[in-house]
């Protein structure tokens, strides 16, 4: 074996024990990635489902399993349905999402930087706040009609309030001589705004930037029962009314992954803006 190791380190190609060490370290950090933990449970949900279906555990007509809800949604993505579906909703979460984020970002920023302005709006936005997304449907409908508009108000409402209460929260908290270091050196409003404040609350600004994507994409599910004729929820109420429970799971996968796929993104375009904190990382 050490001859073998030898002959190998002499033509500059990795012994045998070595390529072995690298290939299962190479295996252990695919299996340990954060790609295949994080399908790891879903996978295993699945297959558990599947197998309860074949044995007869579950209603295969209430509760189809996975393999008859991936070939719905291959059908769907065959004829180009799915997609229009996906593209409406993905749209309208967007717009929504844009509007509710920078009006939660200007309110929750005065309210946090003035206890005038804090004591005027936040006890109205806090009651606001309790009411249900479904109740401001018939109101929206009234005001803006059945299109898009409604729609788009409705998903910025809820994306303002957790994008409002975590500006105007942290803003709150930041401590109070780092606040009086730039007022020593005689910064103005806006810049210890732009010196000081944002770069303090800038990790619970993105954490409440999350929070609103979320509840954007639940947002609009209420939003897509105002008369739509596309998007998934358009895709759920017509699976609720022809009995189709395969479409009602699909669109709700839909949406999971969609979710997910718009949080990753949201992630990875802040990330930069968050080298300078040196945060816990926990083990393993």
């Amino acid at each position: 074996m050490a001859r073998a190791e030898l002959t190998a380190d002499l033509v500059g190609r990795p012994a045998p024990a070595a390529r072995r060490a690298r290939a299962g370290g190479g295996l252990a950090a695919i299996l340990t990635s954060p790609l295949v933990l994080g399908l790891a449970l879903p996978v295993l949900l699945a297959l558990v489902w599947e197998a309860a279906a074949a044995l007869g555990l579950t209603s295969r007509r209430l509760m189809p399993p996975p393999s008859t809800i991936f070939a719905t949604l291959f059908k769907l993505a065959a004829n180009g349905d799915l997609w229009e579906h996906i593209w409406i909703t993905t749209w309208r979460v967007a717009v929504g999402f844009v509007i509710g984020t920078i009006a939660g970002t200007l309110v929750g920023a005065a309210a946090g930087y003035s206890g005038l302005t804090r004591r005027l709006v936040d006890p109205t936005l806090q009651g606001l706040r309790a009411v249900p997304s479904i109740a401001w449907v018939p109101l929206f409908i009234l005001w803006l009609g059945i299109f898009e508009e409604s729609k788009v108000a409705l998903i910025a409402v809820g994306v303002f309030f957790p994008v409002y209460l975590g500006v105007m929260g942290e803003i709150l908290s930041v401590d109070r001589k780092i606040v009086e270091v730039g007022r020593v050196f005689r910064l103005s409003g806006p810049a210890l705004v732009r010196r000081i404040l944002l770069p303090a609350i800038l990790p619970a600004y993105i954490l409440a930037l999350r929070a609103g994507l979320g509840l954007g994409w639940m947002f609009v599910v209420a939003a897509e029962f105002m008369g739509a004729s596309q998007g998934l929820g358009y895709l759920l109420v017509d699976g609720q009314q022809l009995g189709k429970p395969d479409q009602i799971i699909a669109s709700i996968l839909v949406f999971a992954v969609l979710g997910k796929l718009t949080d990753a993104l949201l992630v990875a375009a802040t990330r930069p803006f968050l080298r300078w904190k040196d945060g816990y990382a926990p083990a393993g």
